[in-house]
């Protein structure tokens, strides 16, 4: 059994905290490191599981994988790249979805790739029929093998025409990865187009490759021979800054977020305004605060970059739980990231989810039978539960509950949130927050 977080509740969150590099770009562009014919360098990488994942699944595939003890910045080497191990590959298969983009970047210096089956948040579906058949259309061969899937592609891969059914993050980054050491050219349309995605377009175009970014969602990639390694610097995780800026509302505490970027929060700024929440704004970063008074209900969709971020939701939720009446808020990335506000009613929440998509966002889920719109009524006191974390985001929304509410809330699973939140404890424990860490063995959990 994992560790188990004991948090007495009722202290404002108050200090600084550093968000480094983001968790939804550094495990890609560690990847995009196997395109280069020499040495590409990461820096401003953050110490989370998801990059020692990916360390591993380099390492298992010839990568030689370097990290400078001083600045956390990674070197990776593909000279000696090869083919690994299913069984060793299937060692990784519960950790990360990561595996499934090493297809493309694997074919072009391998000939081919294994994936196992593919782990990660119990969020939704998260099918990766987008990313099969993009590599189907690319010339790959895809046959199911027991405990994961072979890819090859005897004739080589070639640029093709693409369209996306929704602009799947996932699926844009697997044609990137793809596209640009095929023959020929590929147009995408339908693509996701977030910060983390035009940073990875930038560190392609450092190694050399040939991208625009056009109008309407479309991306024209024009395939290359060869590529260099790079020299980058992550944008920071605007995720964990908004985590955080939940945190200091919830708690009514005042945090600084060192590294917190503005343009790529602007959908969730002016949410955290209307909110009641404040903020300012400066060069090295953001300061997120409660200025007192009560907290205002709104209604929220979530949609794809620009709009408001499906991973924001969650901890903001917990904060709509202390607005004075009702909000609305209708899920349209996910369909089942709802789960985790089961453990907020416990804690006392007045919170109700319905099928019906209430709001004005056109929706994939509406007639689907999918929990995926909340009304959440407040303001309440929260109490102090017993929790387990489902999954990273509803993880992190449970620890703000519990550091606001009343009372001692006892929490396990913690261990996910170490998939996406730097030294989430030590950052806890430099802004006041009052808990401790025991196992769970000793904790009497079995």
């Amino acid at each position: 059994m994992g560790s188990v977080l004991t948090i007495r509740g009722g202290v404002p969150l108050s200090g600084k905290v550093p968000v480094r590099g983001a968790k939804n770009l550094v495990p890609k562009a560690m990847v995009a490191a196997l395109l280069g014919n020499g040495p590409s360098t990461l820096r401003n990488v953050p110490e989370i599981k998801d990059v020692e994942v990916v360390t591993s699944l380099l390492q298992l595939h010839g990568v030689e994988v370097t990290k400078d003890p001083v600045t956390g910045d990674l070197t990776m080497d593909p000279k000696n790249a090869k083919t690994a191990a299913s069984k060793d590959i299937d060692a990784h298969a519960g950790d990360s979805r990561i595996p499934i983009l090493l297809c493309g970047p694997l074919m072009h210096s391998l000939g081919e790739a294994f994936i196992p089956d593919l782990g990660g948040c119990k969020i939704g579906d998260r099918p990766i029929d987008y990313h099969l058949q993009m590599l189907r259309n690319f010339g790959a061969v895809v046959e199911k093998r027991p405990g994961g899937i072979s890819l090859s592609a005897p004739k080589g891969l070639s640029g093709a025409k693409l369209e996306l059914p929704y602009p799947s993050v996932g699926a844009t980054e697997q044609v990137l990865l793809t596209a640009v050491k095929a023959v020929g050219i590929t147009e995408l349309r339908g693509a996701a187009v977030e910060p983390e995605i035009l940073d990875l377009i930038a560190i392609l175009q450092k190694m050399g490759a040939i991208i625009s970014v056009q109008t309407d969602r479309v991306i024209r990639i024009e395939g290359v021979s060869e590529l260099t390694g790079y020299n980058h610097r992550a944008l920071p995780d605007r995720n964990e800054a908004a985590s955080w800026a939940s945190a200091a509302l919830v708690t009514k505490g005042d945090i600084y977020v060192e590294g917190a970027d503005q343009k790529d929060l602007t959908a969730f700024l002016n949410t955290y305004r209307k909110i009641g929440g404040a903020f300012d704004v400066d060069d090295g970063g953001i300061r997120f605060y409660h200025p007192g008074g009560p907290l205002n209900p709104l209604v929220l969709e979530t949609d794809v970059h620009p709009g408001f971020m499906t991973d924001w939701q969650q901890p903001l939720v917990v904060a709509l739980t202390q607005a004075e009446g009702v909000s609305i808020v209708h899920e349209t990335v996910y369909e089942n990231r709802f789960g985790f506000t089961e453990a907020l009613i416990r804690m006392g929440a007045n919170i109700q989810v319905h099928r019906e998509c209430l709001g004005s966002v056109p929706c994939r889920f509406g007639q689907r039978n999918f929990l995926h719109s909340a009304v959440i009524a407040g303001s309440v006191q929260l109490r102090g539960a017993e929790i387990d974390i489902p999954d990273l985001r509803g993880g992190f929304s449970h620890l703000i509950a519990a550091l606001a509410a009343e009372g001692t809330s006892r929490v396990t699973g913690i261990e996910l949130i170490n998939r996406g939140y730097e030294h989430f404890q030590g950052k806890l424990e430099g802004l006041g927050a009052d808990f401790d860490v025991a196992s769970g063995v000793s904790a009497g959990l079995r």
